[in-house]
């Protein structure tokens, strides 16, 4: 499926990063350190994605850059950054080379390909069996699970007509992931996905312990302005115009978490996050009993390389949530 990331990176350019605002934060961003937390943190991919859209940055050394820059030693894949290497054995023998060699954990996959809850049946199964290749590599690497959606930011038909689609193609898709004994886990990411209690009522209905949720922060909303150009920089500017609320959201989806993506943009003097109160999403976090993995998925860096102001460089806002997150921890 042609989804938010994959379809608005198309065509982009080489941006210059903008000034950094770090100055501003009370901590010492520029020591990689260790987990303080009492949850064990990951470090998403997508947190470079301006190095990646670039050319800056390759997925092979994305292992090593986790563990000695920031201190991570868990790491989560992004498929667009390595989509023509799925099938590759010698690269996805390198790639789990380096990640042994520094002592790092390949915890998962987030795909975002063909849609799986495509109301045509036909396209719906192709796009499930476009995913079994991303199983193969996340069993090769030593992953836990790989994350999908279930819709796209051109889907069609009523919350209804989606869930019975997404049903359908998530339970399949789900079989084959039970074959390499991985998880199947679906993100608040786009669409009606982005509602949590249309996103936990399909958790209810699978009823497959291979089933579950990466609940992330900040992908509630719901409906959105058409974005001016089929680009980057056209989706980075358009408006939200309807927010599920994010932390009822968060509540609803919990119970069926196996992962949670904390998101985060921009920060306040203080180190706070400025639009998601962590404090309360940690608060509900520990109230629904998770002991799984924190993830750190700062897009600062790519809204920075779209032309937007007042960021921080994606190497401080790394740091700057690793921060956060020990302090919620």
């Amino acid at each position: 499926m042609k989804t938010t990331r994959r379809k608005f990176v198309k065509q982009l350019g080489v941006s210059a990063l903008g000034a950094s605002v770090a100055a501003s934060l009370p901590w010492n961003l520029n020591a990689a350190g260790v987990n303080k937390s009492s949850y064990e943190i990951s470090l998403a991919q997508f947190s470079l994605a301006s190095e990646f859209f670039s050319g800056k940055h390759n997925t092979l050394d994305f292992p090593g850059r986790a563990k000695k820059e920031f201190g991570v030693n868990i790491v989560e894949y992004v498929s667009m950054f390595f989509a023509d290497k799925a099938n590759n054995t010698e690269f996805l023998k390198e790639l789990k080379k380096r990640a042994d060699d520094e002592g790092v954990r390949n915890h998962l996959i987030m795909v975002d390909d063909e849609n799986i809850a495509d109301l045509d049946k036909a396209k719906r199964i192709h796009a499930v069996e476009s995913h079994y290749k991303w199983v193969d590599a996340a069993k090769f690497l030593g992953c836990k699970s790989i994350r999908v959606n279930l819709g796209s930011i051109t889907q069609e038909g009523t919350a209804e007509e989606v869930a019975d689609a997404a049903l359908e193609g998530y339970a399949k898709l789900l079989e084959y992931g039970a074959k390499a004994d991985l998880d199947i886990i679906v993100e608040n990411h786009v669409g009606h996905s982005c509602n949590g209690q249309w996103l936990a009522g399909i958790m209810k209905k699978i009823n497959n312990k291979r089933a579950g949720v990466l609940p992330d922060f900040g992908n509630f909303c719901v409906k959105r302005t058409k974005p001016e150009t089929m680009d980057l920089a056209g989706y980075m500017n358009t408006r939200c115009l309807e927010e599920y609320d994010k932390y009822k959201g968060i509540e609803e989806l919990m119970p069926y978490a196996k992962g949670v993506s904390a998101k985060t943009h921009k920060f306040d003097a203080q180190g706070n996050e400025v639009d998601i109160d962590f404090v309360r999403m940690f608060e509900i976090i520990k109230k629904s009993k998770f002991k799984g993995i924190i993830g750190i998925e700062y897009e600062g860096g790519v809204m920075q390389m779209a032309g937007q102001s007042g960021y921080l460089s994606n190497e401080e806002g790394i740091r700057a949530t690793k921060k956060l997150i020990e302090k919620m921890g």
